[in-house]
């Protein structure tokens, strides 16, 4: 259990994080299967704030954010990019996590961000 008290649980030999997000992942391959999405994708990682050296001479590593889910959706006669993360209550309310959010969400005005609370 982390600090949020998800269990971590396997599906098809995928280990989530969480039984919600699981469950939305069971959901999501529904939804493909339908044609309604397309390109599923797991844990898609983004480069926030590449790898730089600040002034002081020290080296600091790249800040990314990992969402939980990358697909297509089929919307008005094509395919948008949707970045999914599936979020508790508390967990929405995490300061780093909306930072995060907020960046990858102004670096990437052409991708849709869904939050899924559960």
């Amino acid at each position: 259990m982390n600090k949020y008290r998800n269990k971590k649980t396997e599906y098809k030999g995928i280990l989530f994080d969480s039984t919600a997000e699981k469950n939305r992942y069971r959901e999501l391959e529904l939804l493909e299967r339908a044609g309604e999405i397309a390109g599923l994708r797991l844990q898609p990682k983004f480069v926030l704030i590449p790898k730089f050296t600040a002034k002081s001479g020290k080296s600091r590593r790249a800040s990314t954010f990992t969402a939980d889910f990358a697909y297509d959706e089929w919307r008005d006669g094509k395919w948008a990019a949707v970045i999914e993360d599936v979020k508790s209550s508390a967990t929405v309310k995490n300061q780093g996590y909306v930072l995060r959010r907020n960046l990858f969400e102004f670096q990437n005005p052409d991708i849709e961000f869904k939050e899924v609370i559960m």
